[in-house]
């Protein structure tokens, strides 16, 4: 083989080398610190969803169907006892600033999952999280119905639906 040739080899293995170590880089960095937030204080959010639910009071309130949940309860792990309300949906689970449900577990992703609504039912979705969202023994792998009553597992977590 000619000299050029080899040195094209060499330059071509050096930065297919540096793509690799910048993509685990980049991994790294995204799994430490998460999706970028709004640097807006938190008390400043607080006020712009005050206003927000003062606009909607004018508007009439959709009646829910009898037997609908209203809340997601945390009945098992380090936040156990909290709630929060359906109304606020979609709500986003994980270990992230921005989520309504923080949960403080190794287990579980800055962007773990959501429950969202679509009508008269409720969803929830993994976000691509790495140990996975459970209902029952069963890895969700698409956005799975839940009815009220349903326990939903992250990580060292279970949440359900109540009324």
């Amino acid at each position: 083989m000619s000299e050029l040739t080899l040195m094209l080899i060499r330059f071509a293995y050096l930065a297919i080398l540096w793509i690799f170590v910048l993509s685990v880089i980049s991994v790294v960095r995204s799994d430490m610190f998460g999706a970028r937030i709004d640097s807006t204080p938190r008390a400043d959010r607080k006020s712009q969803r005050q206003a927000r639910k003062s606009e909607n009071r004018g508007a009439k309130p959709t009646k829910r169907p009898r037997g609908a949940p209203t809340h997601v309860a945390i009945v098992e792990g380090a936040n156990e006892g909290e709630t929060v309300s359906l109304d606020e949906a979609p709500i986003l689970i994980g270990r992230g600033s921005d989520a309504a449900i923080r949960l403080d577990d190794d287990y579980v992703s800055t962007r773990h999952a959501r429950i969202a609504s679509s009508g008269d039912q409720w969803f929830v979705e993994d976000l691509g999280s790495t140990n996975g969202t459970y209902i029952g023994s069963h890895r969700l792998t698409q956005p799975t119905t839940l009815q009220l009553g349903s326990t939903v597992r992250i990580g060292k977590t279970t949440l359900e639906l109540r009324k």
